[in-house]
């Protein structure tokens, strides 16, 4: 396996931004599309369990319906060459007897079942205990929703690798979002809801320059 070096790193980190103008004009390769999506599907997750679903919507008309109700997804609709609707998982498959943990550890992670007992209730002591995310249909959804953030963050930077730019998006209602993608039937409510968006594409013109606190601020070392 060949790795970068440290300046390509930073050089990535430093090219990323939230990108406000997009060039329509141009698109973003199948190719390179398709690895930024395999960015997000490899990310890690608490205890692996992948609480989240891609929606990426290409549809004109599903758009124009989310015009109003995703405020801050506007100019990405007007330019990105690709849009992403991150969806994380509710309280039904993310509980710790949910159907779906318990296929996740068998199907998917490929666990025995003595291994599953445990694991099932290791996970029931740090959601009832350690995170307390059993207090509310919100904490729980809350709880899946940084997973997805995990998968947003390596998908932009993926993207910011490859020379693609991306924007962020946490400018929508919800609820109205939620409301829509459930009426258009491609979001089961009773199992998802919208947790994060992005766009993808290039930009149309150089941003400004990154503004961010100093190292010394952020950083404390405990020796």
């Amino acid at each position: 396996m060949q790795f970068c070096d440290r300046q390509f790193i930073l050089d990535t980190f430093n090219f990323r931004h939230a990108c406000k103008h997009f060039d329509k004009g141009r698109k973003v390769s199948a190719e390179d599309f398709a690895v930024i999506l395999e960015a997000g599907r490899l990310s890690p997750s608490s205890f692996g369990f992948e609480p989240w679903s891609f929606l990426v919507v290409e549809n004109r008309q599903l758009k124009d319906k989310l015009w109003n109700a995703a405020w801050g997804a506007q100019n990405s609709f007007k330019g990105a060459s690709h849009f992403v609707i991150l969806l994380a998982r509710k309280k039904i498959d993310t509980v710790y007897d949910a159907a779906y943990i318990k296929d996740i550890m068998k199907n998917v992670q490929n666990l025995p079942e003595a291994v599953i007992e445990q694991r099932l209730s290791a996970f029931e002591n740090f959601q009832r205990k350690d995170f307390n995310l059993l207090e509310s249909e919100r904490a729980i959804f809350d709880w899946a929703s940084k997973q997805t953030y995990i998968a947003l963050a390596d998908m932009l930077t993926a993207a910011a690798a490859l020379g693609i730019d991306s924007c962020p998006i946490e400018g929508f209602d919800q609820k109205e979002v939620d409301q829509i993608l459930s009426a258009e039937g491609v979001m089961d409510k009773a199992h998802f809801g919208v947790s994060v968006m992005a766009g993808f594409g290039y930009r149309m013109a150089e941003p400004h320059s990154k503004t961010r606190r100093k190292t010394e601020d952020v950083v404390k070392w405990i020796e």
